[in-house]
């Protein structure tokens, strides 16, 4: 099992790193936030241990942008031990808190069981929640989209838009079907409002992937899938 550790201060650095090389697990060290994020963007891992105050980045931001693409299992290490902190933190993506100092036994008893969890309840997403098309693909289960691996963000109409699109790959859709599926409203011939979301889906692609065209215009009929 794989463990990435992202903390900055180097005592309690080379603590974590001993303990978990000595009950058997394989071990990358980041001492940054932004040093955890690439490695995190780069590797795969079954676990994070992750300390809040982070030089470049925060803990809390790297639980952002971890949760966008992964579900395995992330605790937290933290001397900021107040109750507001830990519920933040649980209810924005942390899967367990431990408080600074803390017990050895107890930290690797934590890392087994949310391990043991996570084997428990796989979320991979399965091929039917998965569609793609060129370098872009949509997760149904999360609900999120990557360009090149890259996060996409969308809004909720954006991301209806696109998912309709994908899910009828050789359709074409008028702007009053796209309105009606996505809007679920009556539509009321106001062909600018779908305009605009398809214009800024493609700038926000645009940005990673400049060089494929992922919805084309079919003059006088509406969108499609290019």
């Amino acid at each position: 099992m794989r463990v990435l550790i992202i903390e900055d201060d180097p005592t309690i650095h080379r603590l974590l790193k001993e303990v978990l090389l000595g009950a058997g697990y394989h071990v990358t060290s980041a001492y940054t936030g932004v040093e955890g994020k690439l490695y995190a963007d780069a590797e795969a891992f079954d676990a994070v241990l992750l300390d809040l105050m982070l030089p470049g980045m925060p803990g809390e931001e790297v639980i952002k942008h971890i949760r966008q693409k992964s579900t395995m299992p992330i605790l937290v290490l933290s001397a900021k031990v107040d109750k507001e902190t830990k519920l933040y933190m649980l209810d924005n993506g942390a899967d367990d808190f431990i408080e600074k100092p803390f017990d050895t036994d107890e930290l690797l008893a934590r890392i087994q069981a949310n391990l043991r969890r996570a084997r428990a309840f796989p979320s991979t997403p399965s091929e039917e929640s998965l569609l793609s098309h060129g370098h872009l693909v949509l997760d149904r289960t999360s609900m999120s989209v990557a360009v090149k691996g890259q996060p996409l963000s969308l809004t909720p109409i954006e991301y209806g838009i696109l998912e309709l699109l994908l899910s009828h790959p050789h359709k074409v859709f008028s702007k009053e079907n796209i309105y009606q599926s996505v809007w679920q409203d009556a539509y009321m011939g106001d062909e600018n409002t779908v305009n605009v979301h398809i214009s800024n889906i493609r700038s926000k692609i645009a940005k990673i992937d400049d060089e494929t065209e992922y919805i084309k215009t079919v003059w006088g009929m509406g969108f499609r899938l290019a």
